[in-house]
């Protein structure tokens, strides 16, 4: 039994033992990146990276797998840096229908039984397509209040840190504390019973899908305010990234097996790596391969812990 729970205990800490691991890598490498300047460096980006995989973690639960996201956070960047700052009730308003459209491509794929990755794939260049009309040429400026919440200088340690964590907590309070919380992980693990018990599987699906579009929206704000202004290919990688944030977060493809804040820790890992390996003077041309060999080790570990835990 004692065997047993240390298992489990070490697969529920392998995300956080693999960021610490990462971090003493690099503290190990750079000294000076162990201030409070080089962490904000090192996590400049750990925010919107957080909240695109919060975002794939929400249509994970509900076993789909969302392609499109990383074209949308682009396209809502894009939004922000244009309509947003020069015109914001239409600026709200495009960002509302775009949390709408995601809730009805949930309810397509539930009503015709269609495949997610086929769907969210044509969606992709829907929002590249509307992000390069908006956008052609990369520009546009942030509006002045999105630069001041990213910009917040906080003591003792850098915004974006405590950021993550209180997202992290937030969601973490919604979808694995709440009832309805339960009720829409359990569409995850096994529908047919959610069903039976009356719940609508097709509320559950747009409901999902809408929080995906809701915190990709955030994300491309997040971005924003960030970079100052926007590209119709700022965020095309974050599709990949947050499918990776929330597996190594200790999340899984299909059962509803997912965690909000192992999906952070994934996210701020992934951010770290890239650190990491402009540390170790890598080529950049061999740095995505680079953090897919990361991920496989990581998962590797989760594999042999998973396997360890069954055979106790």
């Amino acid at each position: 039994m004692t065997a047993f729970v240390s298992a489990r205990l070490l697969r529920s800490l392998l995300p956080a033992l693999s960021l610490a691991a990462l971090l003493a890598a690099i503290f190990y490498l750079e000294p000076r990146a162990m201030s409070y300047f080089g962490l904000n460096l090192l996590l400049n980006l750990a925010v919107p990276i957080a909240l695109a995989t919060i975002a794939q973690m929400f249509v994970i639960t509900v076993n789909d797998l969302d392609l499109s996201i990383g074209a949308y956070v682009g396209f809502t960047a894009c939004v922000a840096a244009t309509w947003l700052k020069d015109s914001p009730v239409l600026g709200i308003a495009v960002l509302l229908g775009c949390i709408a459209l995601y809730a009805a491509v949930g309810a397509l794929i539930y009503l015709r039984d269609l495949p997610s990755i086929v769907v969210t794939l044509g969606m992709s260049f829907v929002w590249q397509g509307l992000a390069v009309l908006l956008l052609p040429t990369p520009g546009g400026h942030a509006p002045g209040w999105l630069l001041a919440i990213m910009g917040l200088r906080t003591p003792f340690l850098p915004f974006a840190i405590f950021a993550s964590i209180g997202l992290g907590f937030i969601v973490h309070l919604g979808l694995m504390r709440s009832a309805y919380g339960v009720v829409l992980r359990g569409a995850g693990g096994n529908a047919r019973s959610v069903a039976r018990a009356g719940w609508s599987m097709l509320k559950i699906k747009m409901t999902m899908f809408a929080l995906a579009g809701l915190f990709g929206a955030l994300s491309g704000l997040a971005l924003v305010g960030l970079t100052t202004s926007a590209d119709a290919n700022i965020a095309l990688r974050y599709t990949l990234l947050s499918i990776a944030g929330v597996i190594l977060g200790g999340g899984e493809f299909v059962g509803g097996r997912v965690s909000p804040m192992g999906a952070v820790i994934g996210a701020a890992t992934l951010t770290l790596a890239a650190s990491f390996l402009s540390f170790l003077r890598l080529n950049p041309d061999w740095q995505i391969g680079a953090q897919g060999a990361i991920l496989i080790l990581v998962l590797a570990l989760r594999l042999l812990v998973t396997r360890w835990e069954r055979q106790r």
